[in-house]
């Protein structure tokens, strides 16, 4: 499929994890896709409107819209900031009293995707021709699970991954307890949380854990880097994004 697609890389992977907005690059490129990124991208306004600052998330919504119209998709490695997108920026653009704007987020918002929701739901496909013979555990972060509801999507992706050794992780829908700012806030409850995640994850004999929110790798894999696991994080576009022998 022939699509104009933008990637929206998100602040943090990109200047945290930009292996990750690569991965999507190449592998939207490998699908046929246009991909381009708008270099007048910035945050989505999140990180203001989770803390109660509404009035300050108001230009990186403004500028969120003019930057990503026009485009087949908006495609982000990110649940979190997609789940911002569709259900914080109508509000936000409500709050600047300005109608205009409020109609470009609405015109905007259904185009913009979680990476799994855009290969399944709209390019439909499971198979991406990834090669990744490694055991793995995927661990869906709570934005994805009960904001954007992506379900199983991202798992029929691994599903469909040659060499790949899937095994369930216990206790996949608890939250690992990072919260964003709840980890600085409230941070011997986050690291409770994150013990048990990692402790679930090293039950599995997994070498790698997967999920779609760097931010939730970050707190995982801090936790399983200290306790000397060996247990590698990735983000799921990188794995999909792998290729190797047929």
């Amino acid at each position: 499929m022939n699509m104009r697609v933008a990637l929206f890389a998100t602040c943090y992977n990109d200047l945290m994890w930009p292996e990750t907005p690569k991965a999507v690059v190449r592998l939207l490129r490998r699908l046929g896709c246009e991909v381009e990124f708008p270099a007048e991208q910035t945050c989505c306004g999140q990180m203001f409107t989770n803390t109660g600052y509404a009035e300050e998330a108001i230009p990186a919504v403004r500028n969120f819209v003019a930057t990503f119209a026009g485009y087949d998709a908006v495609v982000a490695p990110s649940a979190s900031c997609v789940g911002s997108v569709r259900h914080q920026h109508h509000d936000i653009a409500a709050r600047a009293g300005c109608r205009a704007m409020q109609n470009e987020v609405d015109t905007l918002a259904p185009n913009v995707y979680e990476l799994s929701e855009f290969l399944v739901d709209v390019l439909g496909v499971t198979d991406v021709g990834a090669y990744f013979p490694h055991r793995v555990t995927y661990h869906p972060t709570c934005h994805s699970l009960r904001m954007l509801r992506v379900g199983d999507r991202p798992l029929a992706l691994l599903r469909a991954v040659r060499g790949i050794d899937l095994v369930e992780l216990p206790g996949a829908d608890q939250c690992c307890g990072f919260g964003g700012t709840f980890a600085v806030k409230n941070a011997d409850t986050s690291v409770a949380m994150g013990a048990d995640k990692a402790r679930a994850v090293r039950e599995t004999e997994a070498e790698v854990l997967v999920a779609g929110d760097n931010s939730c790798l970050a707190h995982i894999g801090g936790l399983l880097s200290r306790q000397r696991s060996g247990v590698r994080v990735m983000h799921l576009a990188e794995v999909l994004a792998a290729e190797g022998a047929s």
